[in-house]
């Protein structure tokens, strides 16, 4: 991928720097979000030795590269709804996942889709390609597609209109793919040590690490478009993940694993190639700063901050987490550049209470409780998968960054828990408006659609209802090619 600077874009650039100056006489960039799907901090450029990601990588060494980028949850329709509207999803009560019954936005709350189009932007959502129908929304409020987006691909727009374009990669949301020109040795992949170190565990994350390689081609695609259409000088990139890892103990979840995931920024006049960002940035705070970077006057309801901007840098991160699918459930979290605080509110149900979309699709957990029951986990693997959890958890990110000692109840760490506790405790009370408990209809509406796929999954891998724990993981020995 050839990169040329035009002097011209130099200038115009070097005079729009990350403070409230933008705001002044804004010049019109295009703008580009390249969304992944359930993707990991698991690239080259950020320490994973044993994957194939040249694009990202190359972009990397383009951007500014962050590091604690967080969504505010862990499953898609309410990070996605947050992302568009730069709100917390409790704030909007679109938290639920993917209801049926859903609501209009709030009075006074708009897509930052409709700021871009007042503002002169062609605005689109797709997957690349000129041809193909829009990309991934899975927005967890009532919306009309063509309303908010007038295209697919920006090349649809009239001729020298700027554009704010969306491009969503599927990959490497489940099912995993085999990346057959780089294929990942199962062997050499590093197992986070809440997993039992097994031959299902390590093939299905290698899988997944061959999966994001076929994400970083589809990028490779993307930003050889933007080249060959004269683009690159003209256009700012960002490129991240709607939420973190889709693994047992990551999707769904408030560990980072579950809500950290790349966030790479490329100006088109070189401005902090290759340097790294620890800053605190939630994904509601990207629409905030791509809106910024338009001269787009703010709304006053948005919650998240320009994280572009050195003067508004976040001291805490908060993240959350609700029903998904049929389970139901409601976690909130706060972190700051160290410390983690995490309040379940459902201390009596297990971390792993049944859902579908999980049993059906991760070889961890069934393996896991047969092992527990063969007495072939530890302490810290078996925490994970018993019947009840800790009301508080509190773990040091830097010297824990795997966050499986507790420190909630180490009075050593008292200070930290209760400075968290009561920023968390003050956030709620300020920003948590969703309905509380939810109406029985969405659960009820949620448990009927995940035993309807529940059944037929079942049916097409030839397992009974009543199934054991031995038969699907049999199940996905054969299917991942470790046994005959």
């Amino acid at each position: 991928m050839r990169i040329a600077t035009a002097l011209v874009f130099v200038l115009l650039f070097l005079a729009c720097k990350p403070d409230t100056t933008r705001e002044k006489d804004p010049p019109q960039y295009n703008i580009l979000w390249i969304v992944a799907d359930d993707l990991g901090t698991d690239l080259g450029c950020y320490g994973n030795t044993v994957i194939h990601t040249p694009n990202l990588d190359q972009l990397a060494s383009q951007s500014v590269r962050y590091t604690n980028l967080n969504s505010t949850t862990a499953v898609c329709s309410p990070s996605r709804s947050g992302l568009i509207t730069g709100m917390y999803p409790v704030t909007l009560d679109v938290h639920q996942h993917r209801t049926q019954f859903k609501n209009e936005l709030p009075a006074g709350v708009k897509p930052i889709t409709e700021y871009f189009k007042e503002a002169g932007y062609f605005v689109t959502n797709g997957n690349g390609k000129e041809d193909a129908k829009g990309g991934k929304t899975d927005y967890n409020f009532k919306y009309s597609p063509s309303d908010m987006y007038q295209g697919v691909h920006w090349r649809q727009r009239p001729y020298g209109t700027p554009f704010f374009a969306q491009i969503q990669v599927f990959y490497p949301h489940r099912p995993f793919h085999e990346d057959e020109n780089h294929p990942v040795d199962p062997d050499r992949v590093d197992i986070p040590p809440y997993y039992p170190d097994h031959e299902l565990i390590r093939k299905d994350w290698a899988l997944y690490l061959e999966t994001v390689q076929l994400a970083d081609k589809q990028v490779g695609t993307v930003l050889d478009q933007l080249q060959e259409d004269g683009l690159l000088d003209s256009t700012i990139i960002f490129f991240f993940g709607d939420q973190g890892r889709p693994h047992a103990r990551a999707k769904q979840f408030l560990y980072n694993a579950g809500t950290n995931t790349p966030l790479l920024v490329r100006w088109p006049d070189g401005r902090g190639a290759g340097t790294v960002s620890d800053a605190l940035v939630s994904n509601i705070d990207i629409p905030v700063a791509t809106m910024h970077l338009a001269g787009i006057p703010m709304p006053k309801n948005i919650q998240g901050v320009d994280f572009l901007d050195s003067n508004t840098q976040r001291e805490y991160l908060f993240t959350m987490r609700d029903r998904r699918d049929e389970t139901v459930d409601r976690i909130r979290s706060v972190r700051n550049k160290q410390f983690k605080y995490t309040r379940n509110y459902y201390p009596d149900r297990a971390y792993t209470q049944y859902n579908v979309y999980k049993e059906m699709r991760y070889p961890a957990l069934p393996l896991m409780r047969m092992l527990n029951e063969q007495g072939k986990l530890n302490p810290i693997q078996q925490r994970f998968i018993s019947d009840y959890r800790p009301q508080e958890e509190l773990y040091d990110l830097v010297n824990d960054p795997f966050e499986i000692n507790n420190l909630a109840a180490n009075e050593e760490y008292a200070s930290q828990r209760e400075e968290l506790k009561k920023v968390l405790e003050a956030w709620v009370a300020e920003n948590d408006k969703g309905m509380y408990p939810e109406d029985e209809k969405e659960i009820e509406a949620a448990y009927q659609q995940a035993q309807s796929r529940k059944t037929k999954i079942l049916s097409d891998r030839g397992l009974s209802p009543a199934y054991t724990d031995e038969e699907m993981v049999d199940f996905w020995m054969k299917e991942l090619k470790l046994e005959e």
